[in-house]
């Protein structure tokens, strides 16, 4: 086994550190969801930490790790009646990205269960983890339904399998640690949630830093045994005071006051349900116990809710985390002692006064806000942001070739649903009809490999004609493993939703630009929920451009829509000819995944040779290929052209207004769109 990286090794990262090692003292927290850029040693600091954790003693050959002081009765391995007992050190257990539900849960053998009335059980990964760290690197990739059996086992303790009547129930408390990048795609907010603390981690700027960094890392990788034994007494402190901390934190007081200012917390930050107020209650606590107090202070709590907070305020994908600390602090006073002022007339009014500065939030624990991420927006071929003197805007209704300042978005809106025709076998979601794990029952199949989901009826039909043949005697059905029959489902797929939007002079006549970016902000709100990767095509002036490649995070497509300034002439065939390369690429990496094309113009083509005649062969060349699209039509104004429909027909696809794709609208909208070359 390698020579895992010391904790007290890592350079920085203050905020990810203490909040594993609260964690650690606690593990009520609730678990650690750290977000941040790749390369930012957060798979490093996890994994130092199970080096750190206190050794479990556990019944001597039971897989479920129970403790021999109080066993679990319902252990699968039990009863555990005076069992002996052994010292290990606590597992980290890493969740792949790719495992299926059975090696996280655990694998009932449903031959031996119907044939023989056996509780044949495997345990899982949640089986592994109990009494130890479990780690999922990536979270946010994670199939959704892994997702919530992961999160629900995390707030029971225990994991449960149920199975065509079989049931098996064991312990599995753990500590969670999650790790994402967010560029990468966001969690769902009510997964968010399920976490109990957030860090945000990030590359260190300081110079000196990131030389000791690099330092430390070639040093290890020269010599990891030796870098360890040079590292080996600060460990042992450490690991030494994580159990002093646990020993004290039954005696932590937790006073009505302190109460009472984090309860006015959560609800002064707006935060959903009462999770939020349970979570800073104990991350104050642990925060007491790892400081060698009995009593929680308001810097406990006010150091909770930047751990505890910035993760539950997110309302939609396009919220940055993140907590205003001057509210916090107005709200901590505000809820505190009044009797404090000790012969002080007044409080301080003037907030520059310098009375609050507590060098850097109680001892840097406060979490890197996420606005650094968003970069204003910048101009197109130059380097004059947006708002700045200088961007002389054209006067709308006129197509020139000058650039005019990026508008913001109009409000967006509930949208009506697009989906692809057929059945798809793509990744789970809930967009379009597929072939699924989970969903209704449509049939059965000989399964190919291992038995995932039984058909009971198939399995006995199929079982019945052979009982005289094989002997049959009693009562029990004697079953063969060729008689076994996989369930076939019907669920909903992920598709990549691929915007192409025209920017060009014409669509910003008469403001149109605001209502098309609400629109699409609208649509990519609703591909976030539906959990499609995204991508963003643009064209205008000359040419087209990916201003997002395919993505799972809608955040990103988000802001550079944001940031899309507008002019020039209409180059429709390139942004078609751009989309279909996008398409192209994606098909290779992704043949699983169908594609919904999603075309924001008004359907003018101007500049160059036969604009419109182009723009037509384009169409045409996505409807060979089966793309399902849909022309979202932005043209207004009392005289209209229905250039934008004729589109659509080129494309094979459906024409929809701006009004049609509110979902409230009285307009009719066809739930699939027209599949291209259905028509043809």
């Amino acid at each position: 086994m390698s020579t895992p990286y010391p904790f007290t090794a890592i350079v920085g990262q203050d905020d990810l550190r203490l909040g594993l090692l609260l964690n650690a003292v606690s593990p009520a927290v609730g678990g650690v969801l750290v977000r941040g850029e790749k390369g930012t040693a957060k798979s490093t600091a996890v994994r130092a930490l199970a080096a750190l954790m206190p050794e479990v003693s556990v019944v001597a050959g039971c897989r479920f790790s129970c403790d021999p002081g109080s066993p679990d009765p319902a252990c699968p391995d039990g009863p555990h009646a005076e069992a002996a007992g052994v010292s290990r050190a606590a597992r980290t257990v890493e969740l792949p990205v790719g495992a299926s539900e059975d090696r996280l849960v655990g694998a009932l053998d449903i031959e031996r269960a119907l044939s023989e009335g056996v509780k044949a059980f495997e345990p899982g990964l949640l089986a592994d983890a109990h009494r130890g760290i479990l780690y999922v690197d990536e979270v946010n990739l994670l199939h959704d339904h892994l997702v919530d059996l992961l999160l629900d086992a995390a707030a029971m303790g225990a994991s449960y399998v149920e199975r065509e009547g079989v049931s098996v129930r064991h312990a599995a408390r753990f500590l969670l640690v999650g790790t994402m990048n967010p560029e990468e795609g966001e969690l769902r907010p009510q997964l968010l949630d399920r976490f109990g603390l957030t860090v945000e981690v990030a590359a260190s700027r300081d110079t000196d830093e990131r030389v000791e960094v690099v330092r430390r890392r070639l040093a290890y990788d020269d010599d990891p045994e030796g870098f360890a034994a040079h590292w080996a007494e600060e460990e042992s402190a450490l690991r030494e005071r994580i159990a002093a901390a646990r020993a004290l934190l039954p005696r932590v007081v937790l006073g009505d006051g302190v109460l009472r200012q984090i309860a006015a917390t959560c609800a002064a930050f707006e935060v959903d349900g009462m999770r939020a107020d349970i979570v800073m209650a104990r991350t104050a606590t642990a925060l007491a116990a790892w400081a060698g107090r009995e009593e929680v202070t308001a810097d406990d709590v006010r150091q909770a809710a930047l751990l505890a907070l910035p993760h539950r305020r997110r309302r939609n994908p396009f919220d940055a985390p993140g907590l205003d600390e001057d509210k916090l602090d107005q709200t901590l006073d505000e809820a505190g002692p009044q009797e404090n002022n000790d012969g002080d007339d007044q409080p301080d009014p003037d907030p520059d006064g310098g009375g609050d500065d507590d060098g850097g939030g109680g001892g840097g624990g406060v979490p890197p806000q996420a606005d650094g991420d968003r970069t204003p927006p910048r101009s197109e071929g130059g380097d004059t942001p947006s708002g700045a003197p200088g961007g002389s805007p054209d006067a709308p209704g006129r197509s020139t070739g000058a650039e005019q300042r990026p508008v913001a978005s109009a409000e967006p809106f509930r949208t009506k649903m697009l989906s692809v025709p057929g059945l798809g076998e793509g990744a789970a979601g809930r967009r379009s009809r597929a072939r699924t794990e989970h969903g209704r029952t449509t049939g059965a199949r000989r399964p190919q490999g291992a038995l995932t989901k039984l058909h009971l009826a198939a399995t006995v039909q199929a079982a019945a004609p052979h009982q005289r043949a094989r002997g049959r005697a009693g009562r029990g059905l004697v079953v063969r493993r060729d008689d076994l029959r996989q369930a076939t489902r019907e669920g909903r797929e992920g598709n990549l939703v691929l915007f192409v939007v025209d920017a060009s002079g014409s669509m910003a006549a008469r403001q149109r630009m605001s209502a098309v970016k609400g629109a699409v902000l609208s649509l990519l709100l609703d591909a976030y929920q539906r959990r499609d990767k995204v991508g963003l095509v643009t064209f205008r002036g000359k040419e087209a451009e990916v201003a997002l490649p395919p993505t799972s995070s809608v955040d990103a497509a988000a802001s550079r829509l944001e940031s899309l300034p507008t002019g020039g002439r209409t180059p429709l065939a390139a942004g078609l000819l751009k989309a279909h390369d996008v398409l192209r690429v994606e098909r290779l990496r992704d043949p699983s995944r169908r594609p919904l094309l999603v075309v924001v113009t008004d359907g003018r083509a101007t500049g160059g040779p036969e604009p419109v005649a182009l723009a037509g062969r384009a169409g045409r060349l996505h409807r060979s290929e089966g793309t399902a699209s849909v022309v979202v039509d932005c043209e207004s104004g009392y005289v209209r052209l229905g250039l934008a429909g004729e589109l659509a027909r080129e494309l094979g696809g459906t024409a929809v207004t701006l009004d049609e794709l509110r979902a409230d609208s009285i307009a009719g909208l066809v739930k699939d769109v027209t599949a291209a070359g259905r028509a043809a």
